[in-house]
């Protein structure tokens, strides 16, 4: 079996790689040709993937890079993984979709499936997504072709999210299509879920995010609210997580990143005004963490004005870039946002992320693109009135920063074990 799958990012890089371990032949489309000819090379750019993966793969002949969306024509499916962020103005952006669409279409034959797992709201596949392979095709979806969502379930650096072993829900615009997606995933996917449609499946996704985002906030909330009463909210989830039922533990931070929490529950709540329903719960919990970073910068005014210190002129190193610890991935990531409301404040801003150690060009953040983090060492760290730790990677040695760092604000929990001075660390 030959298949295609656009978008060779955090997404689409491991499913390719999965199909291609299972026995499929993988096409792996992208516009972007410096990962294609690193691809092609045997070599990969996310760090959780090693690159002997990618060379295994091209040397069994199962997987192979492409900017020439012509050869869909081959394929037997193609999988559609590429962004779908929000615009300027936070509404949902599947212009990353539509393109696509608008790319493959005229290369479709009959019989083709296509399957979406972009997160997105209800009713892009069956709506959008289909009148543009429609038009563009000529073919008509569920009679010439095939079409169903299976939502993205990705957890990268997580050594417990295997692609094969994570539960992949299928939805598709016919009963037919359903089945054909369902029997291409369980060629690569153990467990399978098919559901009724491609809105249930687009909808299970969006709930999943949600819930998160939902409960991030709560624990965000009372991280305030226990403060000022002196109590430690890190203390108090790792008591209330001993309950064997009936708690899940929820983590705060300095804000949400990514490319799935921050995002996916305003699909929904931009979706929901189509019919007339409020989401007043999750844009609730939107306002909560959003706010995030201003309660960051807060606690580190008040650590700086308890040495006597402003900030306008203080130099403040941001320890960690990555939206979430141990990856390279820094989309959306509030470290961004605390370095941009630092600087509007007057302080001199560096940053430390042995995992970026150069920011690439971002859509919303472009401005820092080709800035270094600074080194690790001693001279350097002592530079700096005060260390905000935004993201806590593992393979960071925080004793060395409590030895170095003359104040430590901490977002992370990061400093919990460590051997600190007396009011050198302040929780955020």
């Amino acid at each position: 079996m030959k298949i295609a799958i656009v978008g060779l990012g955090y997404v689409g890089l491991p499913l390719s790689l999965q199909f291609a371990r299972s026995g499929v032949t993988v096409l792996g489309l992208d516009i972007d040709t410096t990962k294609v000819e690193a691809l092609n090379a045997g070599k990969s750019y996310i760090k959780h993937i090693e690159g002997g993966a990618v060379q295994e793969m091209l040397k069994a002949s199962r997987f192979s890079a492409s900017t020439d969306f012509r050869r869909v024509a081959e394929m037997e499916a193609v999988i559609i993984c590429v962004p779908t962020p929000l615009n300027k103005n936070r509404e949902p952006d599947i212009s990353y979709i539509l393109e696509t669409g608008k790319a493959i279409a005229p290369h479709m034959q009959k019989g083709l499936l296509v399957v979406l797992e972009s997160t997105t709201y209800p009713g892009t596949t069956d709506e959008d997504l289909k009148a543009v392979l429609e038009k563009g095709s000529g073919l008509k979806a569920g009679t010439d072709f095939h079409l169903a969502f299976s939502p993205e379930r990705e957890d990268p650096a997580n050594p417990d999210s295997k692609v094969a072993l994570i539960p992949k829900v299928v939805g598709g615009f016919t009963e037919a299509c359903q089945k054909k997606a369902v029997a291409l995933y369980s060629k690569a996917i153990k467990t399978i879920v098919p559901v009724s449609s491609c809105r249930v499946a687009e909808a299970t996704k969006i709930l999943e995010n949600t819930f998160r985002g939902v409960n991030i906030a709560l624990v965000n909330e009372l991280k305030g609210v226990y403060a000022a009463m002196g109590i430690d909210i890190w203390e108090v989830i790792n008591a209330a997580k001993t309950k064997p039922f009936g708690f899940m533990p929820f983590y705060p931070g300095p804000g949400l990143g990514g490319h799935c929490i921050p995002i996916d529950p305003f699909y929904l709540t931009w979706k929901a005004r189509e019919y007339g329903q409020n989401t007043r719960f999750i844009e609730l919990a939107g306002e909560v963490n959003t706010s995030m970073p201003q309660y960051v910068i807060s606690r580190l005014i008040d650590a700086l004005n308890a040495r006597k210190k402003a900030l306008n002129g203080s130099k403040v190193l941001v320890a960690g870039l990555a939206y979430k610890p141990n990856v390279d991935d820094e989309r959306e990531s509030p470290s961004y946002v605390l370095m941009e409301l630092l600087q509007k404040g007057g302080a001199e801003v560096a940053y430390y992320d042995p995992y970026v150690p150069v920011i690439k060009m971002t859509r919303e953040h472009g401005h820092w693109a080709g800035t270094k983090s600074v080194s690790w060492n001693q001279a350097t760290i002592k530079r700096f009135d005060i260390v905000l730790i935004s993201t806590n990677h593992a393979c960071v040695a925080y004793q060395d920063l409590a030895d170095w760092a003359e104040c430590i604000v901490d977002t992370r929990n990061a400093m919990s074990t460590i051997k600190t001075r007396p009011g050198q660390v302040w929780k955020a």
